[in-house]
């Protein structure tokens, strides 16, 4: 019996940014990175940046960019880290930079984010783990004196019910499974919106009700289950976007209909219910997208529909298309926006173009128990149709491969097991 057909053509499906470098995954589950390097947070060997995309590792499920360092997850829920190490913030136990992808946990890790210097991370059951840089009390810990500012191995903060996490410059925010926000770290400019400017290394309830939450380098963001998009904290650059320069301690509501957020260091990123991506605060280096150079306290609209992720660094930004195409602007310095050179766009360019025709498939039955698996991918790419017994964990076997056509049409003819549960994906191979 055939149970599933998944095409995988390979877009671009998730994307991270931070510091000077960015991060994707293609649906491949391959790991792919560009831009500044010095500290190895690419994972490729080397202490070089690149301009140009280049693949890291394979299986993997999920990723976050610090400052100079990387972090990713494979598909067995192992947890990776690569690059910085000076505060402990890749947990491996010392504080050695690395350019080569480290193990720091077997499994068991569902969850990742990535501040300027601290890392965090959620285990099955909803624990909060935190390692790295703890000077403003960002670890959530409870210290932050007798010089213990940082720890190099991962400490259990909160033994259970998280489920979403996220690392700013020097703050971090968490939910737990009642919508509840929680916030610990520096506050200087009112980023945890407790109504104070007080550093916290414990954490403390700010709000309820919130869905998503992002952080920025002193800034937060969140969304509440109605679609309302809340800010506090620095905006100087007007990244709050409350037609204001003035930082707020407290949280304020700044649009409606908003289904995803994005903090950079001093600029913010938002999706709305029908695709449309907008964007306020620094614009330095074009990473608005807005075709100026000016900061903005106001939301602007960059795109008007069809984008369905969102990511932001220094001064860049990053958001991925419904056809699975990755596109960029802003600071390129290092080669973060990965389109071959090192200058600033102030526009967005397509990257990585999405796969023509993706998941166009279908299913005919034929003769003898065999079934037809047509497939539209890109002409004159091969394409492997890959078996699976099951899903948890799949256990690919690669069957046949063959080139698609003219016009990208491709057919496969196998013939699946009666007395198992067959899954079968077809994917684009060198």
């Amino acid at each position: 019996m055939l149970q599933a057909a998944i095409s995988e053509a390979q877009p671009t499906t998730a994307i991270a940014a931070r510091g000077l470098h960015s991060l994707f995954l293609k649906s491949d589950g391959s790991l792919w990175a560009m831009g500044d390097n010095d500290n190895g947070q690419l994972g490729d060997g080397t202490f070089n940046n690149t301009n140009r995309p280049e693949q890291i590792a394979p299986n993997v499920t999920a990723t976050a960019a610090g400052f100079y360092h990387s972090l990713f997850l494979k598909s067995n829920g192992s947890l990776w880290a690569l690059g910085d190490n000076f505060y402990g913030e890749l947990g491996d136990g010392t504080f050695n930079n690395t350019n080569h992808p480290e193990q720091i946990l077997a499994t068991n890790v569902t969850k990742i984010a990535a501040g300027d210097f601290h890392s965090l991370f959620l285990t099955n059951g909803g624990s909060l783990w935190a390692m790295g840089n703890n000077d403003h009390g960002q670890l959530g810990d409870g210290t932050t004196d007798n010089g213990n500012f940082y720890t190099n191995r991962p400490e259990q903060i909160v033994p259970t019910n998280v489920t979403t996490i996220a690392a700013g410059g020097n703050h971090s925010l968490f939910l737990k499974n009642d919508g509840s926000l929680w916030a610990m770290g520096d506050n200087s400019y009112g980023g945890l919106g407790d109504g104070t400017f007080n550093n916290t290394n414990r954490p403390e309830q700010i709000a309820t009700n919130v869905t998503a939450i992002a952080a920025g380098y002193s800034h937060s963001l969140f969304l509440k289950s109605d679609g309302s998009l809340w800010a506090m904290g620095y905006n100087i650059d007007g990244q709050l976007g409350d037609g204001t320069f003035n930082n707020t301690n407290r949280p304020e509501q700044i649009a409606t209909n908003v289904t995803a957020i994005a903090a950079g260091e001093y600029h913010s990123l938002f999706l709305k219910n029908d695709g449309s991506l907008w964007a306020m605060g620094n614009n330095s280096y074009g990473g608005l997208g807005d075709g100026t150079f000016n900061n903005t306290n106001r939301p602007e609209q960059i795109v008007s529909s069809g984008v369905t992720a969102i990511a932001a660094g220094y001064g860049h930004s990053l958001f991925l298309k419904r056809d699975g195409s990755l596109w960029a602007m802003g600071y390129n310095s290092t080669g973060q926006l990965g389109d071959g050179t090192l200058n600033n766009t102030n526009r967005p360019e397509e990257i990585v173009a999405g796969p023509t025709g993706y998941c166009q498939i279908s299913g005919q039955l034929m003769g003898g128990g065999n079934i037809r698996l047509s497939f539209v991918g890109i002409a004159s790419t091969n394409y492997a149709l890959d078996r699976s017994f099951s899903l948890a964990p799949p256990d690919w076997v690669p069957q046949l491969t063959n080139p698609a056509g003219t016009g990208g049409l491709l057919m496969f003819t196998n013939t699946p097991g009666q007395a198992t549960n067959n899954y079968w994906r077809i994917r684009s191979v060198p």
